[in-house]
């Protein structure tokens, strides 16, 4: 049998919006971002079967609202929809963290109401989105975004920021991105944690945005 999962975090209050939840980590990712803090899960290989997933999830009933679709990338899974299905069918409510490269498998997901919550990561600007991610996905993250758009479904956005490979300027321009579509949920952007393990090997980052933001925006932007 497949082994998919490559950790579980048991117990999280910070991941579901006012529920508690555990992580199920996919291993594998079909970006590269070079900022990203989880090379052991991007590069690695799973550890554990979904019927172990099962077995963990069966004694936490009643005891966890939800359960959160994390990695990695879990959306690149072939069984992933039959996967979260069974999940959701134990009564757990359902969240994905997605990169937003499978608008096909997202879709399918929206349309048989597997999903409860989603968080999306906006990368970058099209413009840096080679650079940062290694990859030419841009196209179906804008289709994932845009689907959940027109969804009502609630979800948020976050973004890492690097100051090595984000401009001030692409954040300022992503937040138009998102005000020109009307989204009404948070902005989370992340400042990139220094003297880590990450995919590339970048220099500090050394600026911050709390005075680099556009004021008085209709967009609730969350630094972190």
């Amino acid at each position: 049998m497949v082994k998919s999962v490559s950790n579980i975090t048991p117990f999280t209050l910070l991941d579901y919006p006012d529920k508690s939840a555990c992580i199920l980590w996919y291993a594998g990712c079909n970006m590269r971002c070079l900022y990203c803090y989880n090379p052991e899960i991007v590069f690695g290989k799973g550890k554990f079967t979904f019927s172990e997933m099962i077995s963990f999830l069966e004694t936490r009933r009643g005891l966890l609202d939800a359960v959160v679709f994390s990695g990695g990338e879990c959306l690149i899974h072939k069984d992933i929809i039959e996967q979260i299905r069974l999940v959701k069918a134990m009564g757990f409510l359902v969240k994905v963290d997605t990169n937003g490269s499978k608008p096909d498998v997202l879709q399918s997901l929206i349309e048989q109401k597997l999903l409860d919550y989603v968080a999306l990561d906006f990368k970058s600007t099209r413009e840096s989105f080679l650079s940062i991610t290694q990859t030419d996905l841009y196209d179906q993250f804008e289709q994932s975004v845009q689907l959940l758009f027109k969804t009502n479904i609630p979800f948020e956005i976050r973004t890492t920021y690097h100051s090595e490979l984000l401009a001030k300027e692409e954040v300022k321009d992503m937040i138009d991105y998102l005000k020109f579509n009307e989204y009404t949920g948070t902005y989370y952007i992340q400042h990139f944690k220094n003297n880590v393990e990450t995919i590339g090997k970048l220099p500090n980052s050394h600026t911050r945005l709390e005075n680099h933001l556009p004021v008085n925006t209709a967009i609730k932007i969350v630094l972190r």
